[in-house]
């Protein structure tokens, strides 16, 4: 079963129309299951209105499953940061994949963010990225 963390990045270069957006498309068509954090959505929502973009965004938010820590992430934050600094939303969602990562086993991350797709390596996640 292919299993993904989707970021924010790879949502907006879908729902702007960046280079590669079609391939991004198929990846995440290509899984089973997607999850985010729910601050995905606001990340998302806050960029399309900024941007003035008339995507769907119900489209592009339906297929995620929104995953909501139990317990406090201290744990997953201090495992991702010994692999360097990062800012906190993106922190945040690494810390959310690497959480859900430990219940369901391999999970791919899904980020246009570098640092972020780095991280997400060093920490057993197979990542997508874009140049």
């Amino acid at each position: 079963m292919k299993l993904a963390y989707v970021d924010t990045s790879v949502l907006v270069a879908i729902a702007v129309g960046e280079p590669g957006h079609e391939r991004l498309s198929r990846q995440l068509r290509g899984c089973d299951r997607l999850f985010s954090s729910n601050l995905l959505e606001a990340e998302f929502r806050a960029t399309l209105a900024r941007e003035a973009v008339e995507e769907d965004a119900e489209r592009l938010l339906s297929p995620i499953t929104w995953i909501f820590p139990e317990r406090e992430l201290t744990e997953e934050f201090r495992e991702v940061l010994s692999h360097g600094t990062l800012r906190g939303a993106d922190l945040w969602h690494l810390a959310c994949a690497l959480y859900l990562s430990k219940a369901v086993g391999s999970l791919r991350f899904s980020t246009l963010d570098e640092r972020q797709s780095n991280a997400a390596e060093a920490l057993g996640m197979r990542s997508t990225t874009q140049s």
